[in-house]
């Protein structure tokens, strides 16, 4: 059983261990595939380099955010915009992403140690959205982050996939990652062993029984 991501948003939950963040990065290109393929618009990617996988529209946003602390908010997001396909509407990207972001643009010129978590978060999926992905890959999102602030930050990621950006999200809240997805996915040991609408994953029973403790 293979790993499919369609339009919206497609979650890959599984226990911790199970290979979600292995699966992102092989999909990106940091890390090699020892078996498989791996196709994305119609094109086997497996031997690209990450480079040109995101010329073809992939973005990752790592767990931890990995964000520069020194360099300031704007510097941030520039510093997603670097490929051919997105420097031309680097000013223009940069627009949208403070218009998604509104709380971005008022701290702007602020280095990015200085903003909370959730701003953190903000920045990095705006540093990934600069680069005009077709793919957005989201790990761990909500982690460490304030319940509040998790909630909007679920509502902002609707809001990314409603821009026709499809989106493969891997979080640690299982009910609200199913909840927001269209399809799911389930992980164990580095091997998909459940796919379905996000309905059916949320409702079998071994996932009630594993994973959500019902």
């Amino acid at each position: 059983m293979g790993l499919e991501v369609d339009e919206g948003i497609t979650a890959l939950i599984g226990p911790n261990g199970a290979g979600k963040t292995t699966t992102l990065s092989a999909i990106a290109g940091i890390l090699p595939v020892s078996g498989g393929s791996i196709s994305f618009g119609g094109k086997d990617i497996t031997k690209f380099a990450p480079s040109e996988r995101v010329e073809l529209g992939l973005a990752l946003v790592p767990e931890g955010r990995r964000l520069f602390s020194r360099m300031s908010v704007k510097e941030n997001l520039l510093s997603g915009a670097f490929c051919k396909r997105a420097r031309t509407n680097c000013d223009a990207n940069l627009e949208k992403v403070c218009e998604l972001f509104p709380v971005l643009k008022e701290k702007i010129d602020q280095p990015a140690s200085t903003l909370s978590g959730g701003q953190m978060q903000m920045v990095a999926i705006g540093r990934a959205l600069m680069c005009e992905p077709t793919l957005l890959m989201l790990d761990e999102p909500s982690l460490g982050l304030a319940p509040m602030v998790v909630e909007n930050l679920f509502d902002l990621i609707s809001q990314v996939a409603e821009r026709g950006i499809s989106i493969l999200l891997v979080e640690q809240n299982l009910m609200e990652a199913l909840r927001l997805a269209k399809r799911g996915h389930v992980i164990e040991q580095g091997n998909i062993v459940l796919s379905g609408e996000s309905s059916e994953v949320a409702n079998d029973p071994y996932v009630k029984q594993s994973y959500l403790g019902l």
